[in-house]
C-alpha cells in the first residue's frame, strides 16, 4: 500500500484530492496533508510517505524547494509535481530531482489516477503490498462473487460475520466460494472484510469528535487492541495517528 502525503496551499484543491480521489481502489491512503514545503518536510519526518502529491508554487517552500531539501536528506520518496504554470524550466528542475510524473492544472478526471496507477505499474511490485479495498471494479466479477461482496457491504458491522454465514446466504458451499472469491479478486473473503472494515473505519476517523474505540464497535470489533493493530497493518498509522493528521490538518485551515 502507498502511503499519500499530499502538498497543495489552496485548501479546496487539496481537499479535492484528498477526498474526491478514490485512493482505496488503487491501494493507497491518504495519511497526511501539507500547505507549503515546511510543512512537508515535517510531515515526512512523522509520516514516513510513500508517495508525495504536491503543488509548485506554494509560500515559505515551494515544490522544487522541497524536493530538493528530501533529496539532499537520501529521501527518494515518489513524487507526482501539480502545477499551474507551463514552464518547461520548472518540470525539468522537478525531473531531474526524481519526480516521477508532472501534471499541470487545472488537470482533469482521472488524470492524477493515471498518473498513480502508471507508477504503481513501473513499480512492478517491488515493494510489500498491504490490504486496501479490493473489488470496488466489479464488472468482471461472477454473480456469487457480487452478492458476497454486498453481503459484506450489508453486515460488516456485525463481529460475528463468518464465511459460513455468507455462503449459507447465498446457498453455496464455503468451499466453493472461498475458492471463487479468491480466484476472482486474488483475496481471501476475510482479507476482503478486512480492508472493507478498515476502509470504514477511515472514512468515520475523518471526524475528529468520534472515539477510537467508537469506530471500532461500529466496523465489528469488539476488541480496540486488535483493531488498533489491524488498522496500522493496513494504513501504516495507528488508528489515533490517522486522526489526529486529519484534525491537526483541519485547525490549521
Amino acid at each position: 500500500m502507498l502511503k499519500v502525503l499530499v502538498v497543495e496551499d489552496e485548501e479546496m484543491i487539496r481537499k479535492g484530492i484528498v477526498l474526491a480521489v478514490d485512493w482505496a481502489a488503487m491501494d493507497c491512503v491518504v495519511v497526511g496533508e501539507a500547505a507549503n514545503g515546511v510543512e512537508a518536510l515535517e510531515a515526512v519526518e512523522r509520516l514516513n510517505p510513500s508517495l508525495i502529491i504536491t503543488d509548485l508554487k506554494m509560500p515559505r517552500m515551494d515544490g522544487i524547494e522541497m524536493l530538493r531539501c528530501l533529496r539532499d536528506r537520501g529521501n527518494h520518496v515518489y513524487v507526482i509535481i501539480l502545477t499551474a504554470y507551463d514552464s518547461f524550466t520548472y518540470a525539468q528542475s522537478a525531473l531531474r530531482l526524481g519526480a516521477v510524473d508532472f501534471l499541470l492544472k487545472p488537470f482533469h478526471d482521472g488524470d492524477l489516477e493515471q498518473a498513480v496507477t502508471a507508477l504503481r505499474r513501473r513499480m512492478g511490485g517491488a515493494e510489500r503490498e498491504e490490504p486496501a479495498l479490493p473489488g470496488l471494479k466489479k464488472g468482471d466479477k461472477s454473480k456469487y462473487v457480487l452478492e458476497a461482496m454486498d453481503y459484506i457491504g450489508k453486515h460488516y458491522q456485525d463481529p460475528n460475520i463468518s464465511i459460513s454465514d455468507i455462503a449459507l446466504d447465498l446457498g453455496i458451499s464455503e468451499g466453493h466460494l472461498s475458492r471463487t472469491f479468491k480466484k476472482e479478486t486474488d483475496y481471501t473473503l476475510l482479507n476482503y472484510l478486512t480492508r472493507y472494515r478498515i476502509h470504514k473505519a477511515m472514512e468515520l476517523l475523518r471526524d475528529c469528535r468520534v472515539k477510537v474505540y467508537e469506530v471500532a464497535a461500529q466496523v465489528g470489533y469488539r476488541d480496540i487492541t486488535y483493531f488498533s493493530a489491524t488498522f496500522k497493518r493496513v494504513t501504516g498509522v495507528t488508528p489515533s495517528e490517522y486522526q489526529d493528521t486529519s484534525g491537526n490538518r483541519r485547525e490549521k485551515l
